[in-house]
């Protein structure tokens, strides 16, 4: 049996048609015309008085005005290139390129090149031909850029999302106990991220998986969690399934794991008909990816189960 947080958060590839609708999903929710100013000038100092030096003065600070105002555009122009580039290859699948050029990038103040680095390091981290100690330090490497993001901007959803998602990656490395210890915080971010955008179905799906975690957290693991907490953890099926049904409202038929979770949670509350239907669902989805078609699979096996 999966440990409790550890089926949080396995690779989140999918689709070209639908990464292309997560990449506005989440651009949407970031001001894409806020970039940090970069101060160039600091307050003009006058020697002298007088209307002929004020007179220059005013012409001085209007030509650094125009200098510092020319430099933003500037530096916004290139952030958005470097954000245009990305999304084109993350859609692409271009994993490595992504990742060859964010970290071209990685000093960068900006929260959105931020999260773009750590989603990219993650997965590349996921790639079959990722040695298992570049794995680690990609899976490291993906968190600190996450951390980063959030520093510079706590009102982004993808931020929040990202940072969660890398803490859970995190613990596959520390043991169980850090794994539990990290639950509120990843719980937090996601429930975070979700508050910032109601509409991205990945967040609320996330959540749901949270919850279907705990609800099935093994004993062993609860005694963990009871010796780490005063009030440890802990969630229901029920509550999971709100998630995932929320998560379907928002886009129908976004991902074909959400489809046989739904299924997989009305089998844990022995309601087999609703079972049923979500996972014939999920075997008539169509499969896309490698993911899609071991869901199916899984699916399958399921119905011939029941």
């Amino acid at each position: 049996m999966a440990t409790a947080v550890g089926i949080i958060l396995r690779p989140l590839r999918r689709g070209a048609a639908w990464v292309g609708k997560r990449l506005l999903s989440e651009a949407g929710g970031v001001r894409r015309g806020g970039w940090r100013q970069a101060q160039m000038f600091g307050k003009l100092t006058f020697f002298r008085r007088g209307l002929a030096l004020s007179a220059v003065s005013s012409l001085g600070y209007e030509a650094c005005n125009s200098i510092s105002h020319s430099a933003v555009v500037h530096a916004s122009g290139k952030v958005e290139e470097i954000i245009e580039q990305a999304d084109y290859l993350y859609g692409s699948g271009e994993t490595k390129k992504l990742y060859q050029l964010l970290t071209q990038h990685k000093n960068s103040e900006d929260a959105e090149i931020l999260w773009r680095l750590a989603r990219a390091s993650r997965d590349l981290a996921q790639l079959s031909s990722t040695s298992a100690e570049e794995k680690k330090q990609l899976v490291y490497e993906a968190l600190e850029y996450a951390k980063k993001a959030l520093e510079k901007n706590e009102s982004s959803f993808a931020v929040h999302k990202w940072y969660a998602i890398c803490i859970s990656d995190v613990g596959d490395y520390e043991g169980i106990k850090t794994k539990i210890a990290n639950a509120y915080v990843i719980k937090e971010h996601f429930q975070k991220a979700i508050e910032l955008n109601p509409k991205d179905a990945t967040s609320i799906h996330l959540m749901g998986i949270w919850c279907y975690s705990f609800a099935e957290m093994p004993w062993y693991q609860s005694k963990i969690a009871a010796m780490l907490f005063a009030t440890p953890p802990t969630s229901t099926y029920e509550e999971a399934l709100r998630y995932f049904h929320k998560a379907e409202e928002v886009d129908p038929n976004f991902y074909s794991k959400n489809l046989l979770l739904l299924g997989k949670t009305y089998l844990k509350l022995n309601n087999k008909k609703m079972a049923l239907l979500w996972l014939t669902k999920t075997r008539d989805y169509p499969a896309h990816t490698e993911e899609d078609k071991q869901v199916q699979k899984e699916a399958v096996e399921l119905l011939n189960s029941i």
